[in-house]
């Protein structure tokens, strides 16, 4: 008896040792199946060819994929449950593997158990990491079950928009807006009461700005308004059924309407969103089954007392905040009013900017921001998040893409190690050294805690700081032996020099400024390397823009080029004194001397130029003493989006004793602004004359002082700005 019990206990024993795992292959071979629903829908029957692809390239074995569920133990299942949150699930229990997901997230639960369980990892549409299991196996009672906090997940990249494959891996959405309408998806005024159409005989219908009517924004508190863009929005919904979501947001301008009625609100509802929501509200009960999404941006971005209806989406913009530190540190304001309209609605959608839009290619670090910014936004009620990214290739973009993608689906992943693993698996035996250049640029800004990072500023504003000669040479080092770690792998070594652009670009910036005598366009070996360098990275990476006014590689190469020229002529006007007679604004520490400094501008606004808003730039270059030239020229910026436009016209004069003088020359300007003007623009306004004498020279360069009546900005102030004077 006692004999028979221990040959029992034995067995029993020796079973729960077979059984503390399952075997799904094992030397090439498997037992298993994949199994789907005998009505499995397009995205079920996808699931499950990505689950079969995976396992057949990590372990050699193709498992079948049969429809209908059966009783077989050894099976894998896909199911499709019924739960309303998004969740993702998988478990096993004796030898069956189910994986589950809830409508919608069937795929997700597959890329879930691959990254989990196989350890494969996706970097970027061409790019990823499948191991290489001769025994694929699972501990018997193995679950794990996750909701992500954010039901709507979008990274405004290129990398997921063009390769919907790599967004199911990443579990983001294929596009900017899903589920709106395709013309109204954001700023849509003026498209619901388009200017040319309504304002000559209608100016009521829009804003009053300065006690004058302005196609800006438009007048809220006139029903004839309310009842157009009801009925506009009905339209657009009736001309695409498929879509849920429509806009009705402010046009991308801060000129709203300052009408008595439309003030009477703002006043009563304690901020201009009053008046706001109260129209989205009035549109919004027309439309019960669907949703109507609006901003909360620039003016309308403070709550108001009016709660938004439940069908009322409302989309909180953090374009103003600093991304130097976490918007919780260094965007208290926003966060403020992120807590308001928590208290309003349950509806918020979070637009977050991630990038520095005026120069896509510049260092950027922010990407310690990303994690405890999109955690603060979840746990305020944002269950849809857009974080706007350059969408076309900017500083690191495969690793940011890659980054915001995990902390979307995940917001409590840790950085570094999200970082480390990237640099490792895409960049290979360079990784370390593309996370020390990480490491770095972060340290070297936190070292500056009162530094403003912006996303329209570019790398000058930094070259006191964290882009300071010393730190470009530590970085440009670290990047040189990263590059060494690779090059016998052309693929791996076009990856390192591509995230070194942003570096590169930051030189050839600092080389732009004179920083230092090694950075100065007069180091011609040096600029031409790196100029060589960077441009063979753009063509391999096929990276066009530079920024989002649509500066293009071409542009800046060209003018690059332009610049290198300019620096070899023998300029009389270099180092000498500059008087202004009007006076600049903000820029350039508004120093007259940023005309005859030796330092050229670029693309962006911040690089070197000098600015003056509303008003001419009439300037007197002292040549020190009398001398003889036959040229003069001064160099322009256009960026027409941000108001700043070329001078309707430069007049030169000159002087022998600087009370006296005389007129020589009038350029008008070459490219008068029009609609369809190129919005990222440089001019030189260059004069050729006779053998002149003068010691003085006098640049008078008219300013348009406001915006034609079709630019968002019409009534306000337009800027020029100028770059470096010649004489020659």
């Amino acid at each position: 008896m006692k004999q028979s019990l221990f040959l029992l206990l034995l067995m029993i024993g020796c079973y729960s040792c077979q059984q503390s795992s399952i075997t799904i292959t094992k030397n090439g071979r498997s037992d298993y199946h994949i199994e789907i629903a005998a009505d499995a829908s397009v995205n079920e029957k996808e699931a499950a060819k990505v689950l079969q692809q995976y396992i057949q390239l990590s372990t050699g074995v193709e498992l079948e994929v049969k429809t209908g569920y059966s009783d077989d133990k050894k099976t894998i299942q896909l199911i499709v449950n019924e739960q309303p949150e998004p969740a993702v699930r998988y478990y096993n229990k004796a030898h069956k593997l189910v994986i589950e997901g809830s409508n919608g997230y069937l795929l997700s639960a597959v890329y879930e158990f691959l990254e989990r369980e196989m350890a494969c990892r996706f970097w970027a549409p061409d790019a990823e990491t499948i191991p290489q299991i001769d025994k694929l196996t699972l501990p018997v009672g193995e679950s794990y079950l996750y909701s992500p906090p954010v039901h709507v997940r979008t990274v405004h990249s290129k990398l997921f928009y063009e390769h919907p494959e790599f967004a199911d891996k990443q579990r983001v959405t294929y596009e900017a807006f899903p589920m709106y309408a395709p013309e109204a998806r954001v700023h849509t005024f003026h498209r619901f009461l388009p200017a040319d159409q309504y304002f000559d005989k209608h100016p009521e219908y829009y804003a009053l700005v300065n006690r004058k009517r302005r196609p800006t924004q438009l007048c809220l508190s006139n029903p004839d308004v309310l009842r157009l863009v009801t009925e506009a929005v009905e339209a657009t919904f009736a001309s695409h059924p498929e879509a849920s979501v429509v806009s009705v947001s402010q046009d991308d301008n801060t000129q709203y309407c300052q009408c008595e009625d439309c003030e009477a609100i703002h006043q009563e509802e304690g901020s201009p969103s009053g008046s706001m929501i109260r129209f989205v509200n009035a549109v919004a009960q027309n439309f019960p089954d669907k949703q109507i999404s609006t901003l909360a941006y620039q003016y309308t971005r403070k709550a108001c007392k009016t709660k938004p209806l439940d069908n009322v989406l409302i989309t909180l913009c953090s374009i103003e905040c600093d991304r130097s530190a976490s918007i919780e540190d260094k965007c208290s304001d926003f966060a403020v009013d992120l807590q308001a309209w928590k208290n309003l609605t349950e509806n918020i959608r979070i637009w977050d900017y991630t990038t520095q839009f005026t120069n896509f290619l510049a260092p950027f670090p922010n990407i310690y921001t990303l994690a405890p910014n999109i955690r603060f936004f979840a746990d305020n009620n944002a269950k849809w998040i857009f974080e706007q990214h350059s969408h076309n290739p900017s500083e690191l973009f495969e690793l940011r893409s890659y980054l915001l993608a995990r902390l979307l689906w995940n917001p409590e992943r840790n950085t570094d190690v999200l970082i480390r693993e990237f640099c490792d698996g895409y960049y290979g035996e360079a990784g370390p050294k593309v996370v020390e250049y990480i490491t770095d640029i972060h340290k070297a800004l936190e070292s500056h805690p009162d530094f403003f990072l912006f996303l329209y500023g570019g790398p000058s504003q930094a070259f006191d700081s964290f882009l300071n000669k010393e730190a470009l040479a530590g970085y440009n080092l670290c990047f040189d032996e990263a590059e060494a770690q690779v090059t016998d792998n052309a693929e791996l070594l076009k990856r390192v020099r591509r995230a070194r652009l942003g570096v590169r670009y930051a030189t050839l910036e600092a080389c732009r400024a004179n920083l230092s005598e090694t950075y100065s366009l007069k180091n011609t070996d040096f600029v031409r390397k790196e100029l060589a360098a960077f441009e063979q990275s753009c063509y391999d990476g096929h990276i066009t823009m530079m920024n989002e006014t649509r500066f293009m590689v071409t542009d800046y190469l060209d003018l690059y080029e332009r610049n290198l020229d300019r620096v070899t002529i023998n300029n009389l006007a270099s180092e000498k004194a500059v008087t202004l007679l009007t006076k600049p604004h903000k820029y350039a520490n508004e120093n007259p001397q940023t005309l005859t400094d030796n330092a050229y501008g670029g693309g962006s606004f911040y690089a070197n130029w000098l600015g003056f808003e509303g008003n001419d730039m009439v300037a007197v270059v002292d040549l020190g003493e009398v001398q003889t030239f036959e040229n003069i020229s001064t160099g322009f910026l256009q960026v027409i989006n941000h108001v700043v436009f070329f001078p309707t016209e430069v007049n030169y004069s000159v002087s022998l004793d600087g009370e006296n003088y005389t007129k020589v020359g009038r350029i008008l300007n070459e490219r008068p602004l029009q609609k369809d003007s190129k919005i990222n623009d440089t001019q030189l306004f260059a004069l050729e004359l006779p053998q002149t004498d003068a010691r003085f020279v006098k640049i008078e360069a008219k300013n348009m002082k406001t915006p034609p009546v079709w630019h968002h900005a019409v009534g306000l102030p337009s800027w020029i700005f100028a770059d470096e004077v010649q004489v020659y």
